[in-house]
């Protein structure tokens, strides 16, 4: 019984795994250009995208992940307005009308249709070109909406559900990048044994753990300038059982004092505690931690740095997609510092 079940979702998980980020990309430049010069997203599609839509919409003018102010997203499947246009003129200018009365240059029209071929979806999307603004749409693998879209997102497949699924993982995914970029805070990542302290291979000990002298007024430098500084390290040690995570804890603790005490601070700690053979996904270079620590901390990876002295580290800050800083060889973290904050500007 299990089989037609692991079937689907391995479907499902195929189709995902296809769509293009570029194509993902593209939509949330458009869409945060557009909120932060003051423009809408108006939304629309019929039946399961109509929710779809409706649902996207809601995520900006609440809230997809973080806390911020609100933006204007806008649904046009409202039932009063769909239903007085479809009965006093006609279905296919149930979108179309809403759009001519409020959409305007620098706006966004967000078209959602799984044949890509809804008559009243293409012509809000004809009617918003017109009026200057820009057309992203959400289509399956066919149809002409995609062909007329300043951006289009297509779902490699010809399967409604799993076109839906897919258009609704997408939309998320844009929902998170453009609420980052809009709203994100700025962090330093920086790395551990070498970066912050000299390493001492599978410390247990905190008496072992010192930090160079440096690093408390370069982390205060950092936190005064308005950058969360978040710890991102590799800890092997505990999977192999080398030391436990009370040891681990008062490290980490013994590090948070010392940075305070210069008057800085360390806004949050991650840690992998995996064997390189156990293939997870939070070793770096993988960025799992990062993800974690974007998620919780509301960073924008785009306006922050990785500091470490590893191949590991700058490949882990370059899949993030923040600015690297590579010390050791005569390089200090005050080196970092300085080129952080100038940098930055």
């Amino acid at each position: 019984m299990s089989d037609p079940i692991s079937e689907q979702l391995a479907t499902s998980s195929s189709v995902i795994s296809r769509i293009n980020p570029a194509q993902i990309r593209a939509a949330a430049d458009v869409l945060a250009e557009a909120f932060r010069n003051g423009g809408h997203a108006y939304f629309m599609g019929n039946g399961g995208s109509s929710a779809d839509a409706a649902h996207i919409a809601a995520e900006f003018s609440g809230r997809y992940l973080m806390e911020r102010p609100a933006l204007p997203g806008i649904a046009l499947s409202n039932i009063v307005p769909v239903t007085a246009i479809g009965n006093d003129y006609s279905f296919s200018i149930v979108f179309k009308r809403q759009i001519e009365a409020m959409c305007r240059a620098g706006d966004v029209a967000v078209c959602y249709s799984t044949s890509g071929n809804s008559e009243n979806v293409i012509l809000a999307a004809e009617e918003a070109h017109a009026r200057g603004a820009k057309v992203i749409s959400f289509t399956g693998d066919c149809g002409k909406l995609r062909d007329i879209a300043d951006v289009p997102v297509i779902i490699p497949s010809k399967e409604t559900p799993r076109i839906q699924e897919g258009y609704l993982c997408a939309s998320h995914i844009v929902c998170g990048i453009v609420e980052r970029e809009l709203f994100g805070s700025r962090a330093v990542f920086v790395d551990r044994d070498d970066t912050l302290a000299p390493n001492v291979p599978y410390c247990s000990d905190p008496d072992l753990f010192v930090p160079y002298g440096d690093v408390p007024e370069g982390i205060a430098r950092l936190s005064a300038a308005g950058f969360k500084v978040i710890l991102i390290t590799n800890q092997s040690g505990l999977g192999r059982g080398y030391f436990g995570m009370e040891e681990l804890d008062a490290i980490h603790a013994k590090l948070r004092r010392t940075v305070e005490a210069g008057g800085g601070r360390i806004d949050g700690i991650f840690f992998c505690p995996h064997r390189p053979d156990e293939k997870c996904g939070c070793r770096k270079p993988r960025i799992g931690m990062g993800l974690d620590a974007i998620r919780k901390h509301s960073v924008n990876p785009l306006r922050s740095y990785m500091v470490g002295d590893s191949d590991a580290d700058m490949e882990f800050g370059r899949r993030l997609g923040c600015r690297t800083f590579r010390v050791g060889n005569g390089v200090s973290f005050s080196d970092a510092v300085e080129f952080i904050l100038k940098d930055a500007g």
